[in-house]
């Protein structure tokens, strides 16, 4: 009996300092979980073996880990390694791509292509946000092109808010179409053996739809807003899509690094990798090309990109 009271109130304690925001909730549920680990299963339980099957450490040898022969589920108790993986892995190629100038360049890219116009640019935005969302965490594709978008509205004159506010509804909807795009997806996924076509199948089909009438609704409710708001006036000429590479050689291999994550995460299914082994190829790939700047990639995707990782250890 003990050791549930105690149990439920690390568990009340960690979510009134998450809510309080005192101390970053990363440090938070490291914290609470350790006191879990200790407190409850070590002194209060005596059970070791308990200890073990929650830090699930044992699963790194299991062949099912990094290959599957078939769609069978890869489930256990304890951490979800294979999301925590992925998302590292998938989150130092993102620095990668950053540090190219990938999205930049694409945000550029597709301004242009409507010529500025920020009704347009509203448009488009929130289908690459979805689209990107559906590959990588949704945070970190707003990070990328809420930047974008301030430079762009502060360039044209109109607010940033509406666009950014709508790139978040479709990025949050690009996430849950797959099964990478969200960590929930990847830990249903791996734990009941959905692939990437299920997931698109089902969910993929309910988040395009929703994204048709996120758009409809964004459109009627900021046209006006946003057409008005626009002022060119004196403004000569627009940022080249080509300014935000910064090393060729390295954006070209961004785009061909994130184009066979695409691929591997499609067909894993047929080839048999499971998202751990995908992202850990891709983190690989990623490190061995970026020369010097791959510490530096690291401590960003852990520190940076991935605090709320921890809630795993849970």
């Amino acid at each position: 009996m003990t050791a549930q009271i105690i149990a439920v109130a690390v568990f009340v304690v960690m979510f009134a300092l998450i809510v309080s925001e005192k101390i970053e909730r990363q440090w938070v549920s490291l914290g609470c979980g350790l006191l879990m680990l200790i407190v409850v299963f070590g002194i209060c339980m005596h059970d070791a073996e308990a200890v073990g099957e929650i830090l699930n450490y044992k699963v790194f040898v299991n062949r099912g880990f990094w290959y599957e022969n078939s769609a069978t589920g890869n489930a256990s108790s304890g951490i979800n390694w294979s999301t925590i993986v992925f998302i590292y892995g998938m989150m130092i190629m993102v620095e990668g791509m950053g540090a190219s100038g990938f999205f930049r360049w694409l945000c550029l890219r597709i301004a242009k292509a409507v010529k500025y116009r920020a009704v347009p640019i509203l448009i488009t935005f929130m289908v690459i946000s979805f689209v990107l969302a559906m590959f990588i965490d949704s945070i970190t594709v707003i990070l990328f092109l809420a930047s974008v978008t301030v430079e762009l509205a502060g360039l044209l004159g109109f607010s940033p808010i509406p666009v950014i506010l709508a790139e978040v509804f479709c990025s949050n909807l690009g996430g849950a179409a797959t099964m990478c795009g969200d960590p929930p997806n990847i830990i249903i996924g791996t734990s009941l053996g959905y692939t990437f076509a299920d997931f698109i199948r089902n969910t993929g089909m309910l988040a395009v739809i929703s994204l048709i009438f996120t758009v409809v609704y964004f459109y009627l409710c900021f046209r006006k807003e946003l057409a008005e708001g626009t002022n060119t006036e004196g403004l000569k000429e627009y940022p080249e899509p080509v300014s935000a590479i910064k090393e060729r050689g390295r954006f070209a291999i961004s785009c061909i690094i994130f184009a066979s994550a695409v691929i591997l995460l499609v067909t894993h299914a047929i080839t048999g990798l499971t998202v751990a082994s995908i992202g850990v190829m891709i983190a690989v790939a990623t490190l061995l090309t970026s020369g010097k700047e791959a510490v530096k990639f690291i401590k960003k995707a852990i520190i940076k990109r991935c605090p709320f990782l921890s809630v795993f250890l849970l």
